[in-house]
């Protein structure tokens, strides 16, 4: 059995395991159970009802949340050298091509977001199986694959995400911060159930949405009550 902390505990007694709570219930409670000493991570788990081995049930996405993620993400753009410019002065954290592919190919991927201009994307193929599995691969579906690499970058740097169904139909996104007040976490949750609800393909069976948990790192998860959305 693994050890829980007297901390962990005492969070443990605060969440009813039995209670399918609001997404405003959760977005305080969420708050009152972290542990951590640091500004931990706020995330979301939604189970969805789809088949991901089904390429039109393989959801994916990108949302921009009203209050950002509470985390300055670093950005690398592989671009040639006429965007190179707009590219940094747009705020890129690392900007250039073949030496970043060189870096990337030895087992370097110290980015949270990966931004391409089309023209370079036969280089970028050949990074697919170390990008693919990180979820940093550009793609026009997520807008990371553009000519407007200054757009793209005030995107991600204002709060846009990606999102995407793993192979057992669950999204994990992070949508703040335990310092963010309960009003801005329940509405960057809102904003991201809202696009992952859009996306319902028509070719999905049943319930869409089975089952929504809210969790700071290392806290117990809440159950949200679907409910309240459609689906």
């Amino acid at each position: 059995m693994a050890f829980l902390s007297k901390k962990r505990k005492v969070a443990e007694t605060k969440v009813d395991a039995n209670k399918s709570y609001s997404l405003k219930e959760a977005s305080a409670l969420v708050k009152q159970i972290s542990t951590c000493k640091f500004d931990a991570s706020v995330d979301l788990h939604i189970r969805l009802g789809v088949d991901p081995k089904k390429a039109d049930q393989a959801i994916r996405g990108t949302v921009s949340l009203p209050h950002g993620t509470g985390k300055t993400k670093k950005v690398l753009v592989l671009c040639t050298p006429d965007k190179e410019a707009d590219a940094r002065s747009a705020g890129a954290d690392f900007v250039g091509l073949d030496e970043f592919i060189t870096k990337i190919e030895g087992g370097w991927v110290d980015v949270d977001v990966i931004i391409a201009t089309p023209s370079v994307m036969p280089k970028i193929g050949k990074l697919g199986k170390v990008l693919g599995p990180r979820n940093l691969m550009p793609n026009p579906k997520t807008g990371t694959v553009t000519n407007d690499v200054a757009a793209a970058i005030n995107d991600v740097k204002g709060g846009k995400i990606a999102f995407k169904v793993d192979k057992v139909g669950i999204i994990h996104a992070s949508i703040g911060r335990v310092s963010f007040s309960p009003e801005k976490i329940a509405e960057n949750s809102q904003e991201l159930l809202n696009a992952v609800i859009k996306a319902k393909p028509s070719t999905a069976k049943g319930i869409y949405l089975r089952g929504i948990s809210m969790a700071s790192t290392m806290s117990p998860g809440i159950a949200v009550d679907t409910k309240a959305f459609v689906h």
